[in-house]
């Protein structure tokens, strides 16, 4: 009941921005917009569920943006390297090959973190440089489209289930409902929130820490190239610049959702609210015709406001 209880505010606040915007932009809610907004809104719920359990252990990885990228340019080329190869499977050679490299840069992370005393803002800064350095050295740093008969992997972006859920809304809700289970129906989930509530305690209680931050950080890549290759197939085309900022957006539905960043506690559910506040806030005030440069700073200041209740809640 409690843990119902928290969500209310979140939700009422989304019904608030939802209402405020349905005025100040009369087709806000139509269905064509809501589409397109619950696609939005995938993407960054995607990253934002591995963020999740990074944060509540109390870490940090600012490198999502930047593997999301990697892994949209590491497809791109391995299809456009094969133009005969059509149908599923060049498809999950190409997704495949993908994940593996988003795998690998979360394993550095993770035993980066887990084995040096090197903070977690640096270790994954330095692996954003990287990873952002690698997509950009794909084809020149230019952008590379996707050719039109890799109908299988656009669809993973642009396919509807059945004629009308958006695939990417259905690859939200997987990822959705495995981190959950993960999260609260597992005891790798009850080391998640006593690492971040007390690490040397749960060093103590026989907790493997190596092991068990290795694996949130590759979880945390691996749902980062997991979005890459939907905003990829979004866009037909492998954007080496693209996904700068989305570590940020990442982050705000993870801490608006109430996962504090001291660590110990999180909830997924809060963290896919948080996720279609940040949503519905961008799309309104894009829709609004506000100024990209003030929906910066408003976001900012939603972010601001969060942290300040979230330091405010566990002072008391």
């Amino acid at each position: 009941m409690k843990a119902t209880r928290q969500f209310i505010p979140l939700v009422g606040a989304v019904i608030a921005l939802l209402f405020l915007f349905r005025v100040w932009v009369p087709n806000l809610l139509a269905s064509d917009n809501l589409l397109d907004l619950a696609q939005q809104i995938s993407v960054n719920a995607i990253i934002a569920f591995g963020m999740t359990l990074v944060i509540l252990i109390g870490g940090i990885d600012l490198s999502v943006g930047a593997v999301l990228a990697l892994v949209g340019t590491t497809t791109a080329f391995m299809l456009s390297r094969s133009p005969a190869a059509t149908g599923v499977g060049a498809a999950a050679v190409g997704c495949g090959v993908g994940l593996l490299v988003s795998l690998g840069l979360g394993a550095f992370n993770g035993l980066c973190a887990s084995r040096t005393r090197m903070p977690a803002f640096i270790i994954t800064l330095a692996t954003m440089q990287v990873a952002r350095g690698l997509a950009l050295g794909y084809n020149e740093g230019r952008p590379m489209a996707i050719p039109d008969h890799q109908t299988a992997f656009l669809a993973l972006g642009n396919g509807r289930i059945m004629g009308a859920m958006p695939a990417p809304v259905i690859i939200m809700l997987i990822a959705f409902a495995a981190t959950a289970l993960l999260l609260h129906r597992t005891r790798f989930g009850q080391h998640l929130y006593a690492m971040g509530g007390n690490r040397e305690a749960a060093r103590y209680t026989g907790i493997p820490l190596v092991r068990t931050e290795l694996i949130v950080y590759m979880i945390c890549a691996l749902l980062a190239g997991v979005a890459g290759l939907v905003h990829t197939s979004q866009l037909y085309s492998a954007e080496p610049a693209s996904g700068i900022g989305f570590e940020l957006n990442a982050i705000a539905a993870v801490v608006v959702g109430g996962t504090s960043f001291s660590g110990g506690v999180g909830t997924m559910p809060g963290t896919l609210i948080g996720a279609v506040l940040i949503g519905v806030l961008d799309k309104g005030l894009n829709q609004a015709g506000v100024h990209f440069s003030l929906q910066y700073m408003i976001k900012g200041l939603v972010i601001l406001i969060a942290v300040y209740l979230d330091t405010r809640r566990r002072s008391r």
